[in-house]
Formats: structure tokens, sequence, C-alpha cells
């Protein structure tokens, strides 16, 4: 299989999505459309990994490419590829399938548990992969509405739409399985000013938690959120 990732900022990598690939031997390449690299032949791509970033998919005007990293999207979906989004790609995904992304009423930032919304594994075969619900990493301070005809499958104490399936070929994931420590450090570095001002103006805020703790508890679950999503690519792309 041939997957096409696109990475939004240098510091939010496809972490274990890129080892389940190779250990598979799907060809696996990355582009970078932050740095004036053009969306992927879909002739030659199988699959379509898009990566999350702090920027909004509201931000057209200052981030130039995203008009044409939406039309590509949508002619990937059209053209039946898998397509696999996380965090901003989800948001971009439901965006392009027409639903509403928007500022949700508080961020969400560290580790929160997820739990499965429809437990049938007939209309869920993601289910026990959560059940009964698997802490995972967030990083996001947008939500989006379901896109029309798409299902919800988890959820979390802040926000509702936190993974869902379109057709049998599309899957947004709002929150993190694929990051390690490194990966973590990485985006905590990026973004302190961003965690920093939550919790200043949220001295308890609920949802964001402090950086010292994101990282003592990125030991206690990457492994097993590694062990889920390499179990969820294995069911959504089974059918390549």
């Amino acid at each position: 299989m041939r997957i096409s990732c696109i990475q939004h900022v240098p510091f939010e990598k496809p972490g274990m999505i890129e080892t389940w690939a190779l250990t598979h031997r799907h060809a696996f390449s990355i582009v970078h459309p932050y740095a004036g690299q053009s969306f992927p032949d879909l002739s030659e791509t199988d699959m379509l990994v898009i990566m999350g970033g702090p920027m909004g998919v509201y931000e057209e005007n200052q981030y130039p490419w995203m008009k044409a990293e939406k039309y590509g999207i949508e002619k990937a979906i059209q053209a039946g590829k898998k397509v696999l989004g996380v965090c901003l790609g989800a948001q971009l995904i439901a965006n392009v399938l027409g639903a509403r992304v928007y500022p949700h009423e508080e961020k969400e930032i560290g580790w929160f548990p997820v739990y499965p919304e429809n437990t049938n594994p007939a209309e869920n075969p993601y289910a026990a992969l959560f059940m009964p619900r698997l802490t995972v990493f967030h990083w996001h301070g947008d939500t989006f509405d379901l896109p029309s005809g798409a299902i919800n499958l988890a959820s979390s104490s802040a926000c509702r739409h936190q993974m869902f399936t379109w057709s049998n070929h599309v899957m947004g994931l709002q929150f993190h399985l694929e990051v390690g420590k490194e990966n973590v450090e990485q985006m905590l570095r990026a973004g302190h000013a961003e965690v920093n001002e939550a919790l200043a103006r949220q001295p308890k805020a609920s949802f964001v938690q402090q950086p010292e703790y994101i990282l003592a508890q990125t030991s206690l679950h990457a492994a097993a959120c590694h062990q889920c999503l390499q179990s969820l690519l294995d069911i959504f792309t089974k059918d390549v």
C-alpha cells in the first residue's frame, strides 16, 4: 500500500503511524505543504494521512496552502481512497464533508480518557479497542459538528465528537494515538505559550494539564495507545 502523509508543522509528526506503515512494508512518504510542497498525487496514493497542527480550518487567509489541501482531501474522499485525519486532520475532513468547525468552549490539552459511543461490534468494529475507556493524548481548542452521514464512535468528558467514520474509507480522530515521549516533548516546546495562557486564564481548568504532569502521563499511557493504533489501522485498512 502507498501511504501519503500530510504534516502541517515540524513538531507534529506521524510517529507510530509511520512505524506501523514501515513494519507492514507499506510505502510511506511525507508532504510538508507549509514548506511549499504540493499535495500528493492521488494516482500514486492508496491512503492519505492528515496530521495535526495549531492552525484552524477557517484560517485559509493566514495559511494559503490550506485551500489546495482541502480540495485535495475532497478529491481523495471522492476517489474512495482511505483517508485518516488526526486532530486538525479530522477537522479538515469534517469541514470538507460540510460540517462546521469552530472554537470549543474550552481547550483540551493533556491525557484524558475517551469512551466508545457505540459498543455494537457490527456498527463499531473499533469499540473493543477503547473498552471501557482509553486514556489518550489531546491537544485541541476547536471542535466540529458531525458531518452528514458520519457515525460518532468515541467521546470524552470535554468533547462529544472525538472519533468518527464516514462511509467505509474515511476516519477522523480528534485525539492523538501516535505520540511518544519525543513527540509530546516537541509539542510542549512549540506550544508552551498556549498551555501557559490556558492555565493562567483558567487556573483550575479541568481539561488543561501542567506540562510536567503531561510528560509523566506519557510514559504511563503511550504504549497502550500505540497498541490501540496498530489494531485500529489494521482494521481500517483490511480491505485495501
